[in-house]
């Protein structure tokens, strides 16, 4: 203290400098993180005005170190690889230290949603990755770049089709192994869920979900596709299969019944799914009343796009896995 008196006295600048640094120097508090990338909007002119940005939160899960490379694919962890770690609601929720960890994330995450909830919302996220498909054993047997020269433009090759593509057995099993996990409470089941309304995330979605949800409502979002165009594997079923063949799942209101958005020529690009996938956040986000945990059935570029979209990084996700994200938006009042 005696120092900063005199360093204040005989050097006004430097005791400002000191002071500035010190306060720079405070370890952060549980708050959520900024994001570092650029809103997507001042990329794109044409995107409607945005209400929230979003950003992926570090330090809940264990997969933060997760390496941004095509070579490494993440998989399901145990109790979903939540962090062991304290939240600053613990002293009042939990004194004894018996609730669970995802007992206390929960407990955290809905009171930070219900501190300022117009100007800042939180969500836990299970990104599901449908198991394995029809198409994904073809580009195994061909090789990624032959699939794309080729086999991704045409809808089969005599011996197995791939249009809207099915899951393959291999990918049933995937799909169950995620049930199991809901099964025996080791994380807590979903408030609502979404689903691509292709029929390899649809079953997927039906698979995992099974019969223990209870009245909780399953949607069908068309901006949850995997990328547009030129795959054939891309290209939706009609609404009124969908609507009986998925009795289960509510169909969101302006879905059409043929397919409008994929075309045999364009491939929609990375840029334009990130801003596809910013604009269904931002429906998400929109309903209070949706709880605080949503399970996302969707497309490894679909996800991808998701990444992009929160400033996570594009981490490729395995067929069959569940990857969370603890999500906060907040609301931007920069330039429309």
């Amino acid at each position: 203290m005696f120092l900063l008196v005199l360093v204040s006295r005989k050097h006004p600048f430097a005791f400002l400098a000191l002071i500035v640094a010190l306060v720079a120097y405070a370890p952060p508090h549980e708050r959520p993180s900024r994001s570092h990338h650029p809103n997507p909007r001042h990329h794109h002119p044409n995107m409607p005005s945005q209400r929230w940005v979003f950003k992926a939160q570090h330090g809940f899960f264990t997969h933060d170190s997760d390496p941004e490379s095509w070579d490494f694919r993440a998989t399901t962890l145990p109790f979903l690889g939540i962090s062991p770690r304290q939240y600053t609601t613990d002293p009042a929720f939990d004194p004894s230290g018996e609730k669970t960890q995802w007992q206390r994330l929960e407990h955290f995450v809905r009171a930070m949603n219900a501190a300022n909830p117009a100007q800042q919302r939180w969500r836990i996220i299970y990104l599901i990755r449908h198991g394995e498909g029809v198409h994904n054993v073809k580009e195994k047997e061909v090789g990624r770049a032959e699939w794309g020269r080729h086999w991704a433009k045409v809808c089969g090759d005599g011996s197995a089709i791939w249009e809207d593509a099915e899951l393959t057995s291999e990918g049933v099993q995937q799909a169950e192994k995620i049930a199991m996990l809901f099964r025996t409470g080791e994380v807590p089941l979903p408030d609502v869920i979404f689903s691509s309304p292709l029929r390899r995330c649809l079953r997927t979605t039906e698979i995992v979900y099974g019969d223990v949800l209870g009245r909780r409502r399953r949607v069908v979002k068309e901006k949850l596709r995997e990328r547009l165009g030129v795959h054939t594997c891309d290209r939706r079923s009609g609404r009124s299969y969908i609507a009986s063949a998925y009795p289960a799942f509510e169909i969101e209101d302006g879905f059409t019944e043929e397919d409008e958005l994929w075309k045999a020529d364009v491939r929609e690009s990375l840029d334009e799914h990130i801003v596809r996938a910013t604009q269904l956040l931002e429906t998400l986000f929109e309903h209070e009343d949706d709880g605080i945990i949503m399970s996302l059935t969707a497309h490894s570029g679909a996800i991808m796009a998701l990444f992009g979209a929160t400033g996570w990084r594009k981490i490729p996700v395995a067929a069959g896995a569940v990857y969370p994200l603890l999500v906060v938006a907040e609301k931007d009042y920069g330039e429309t």
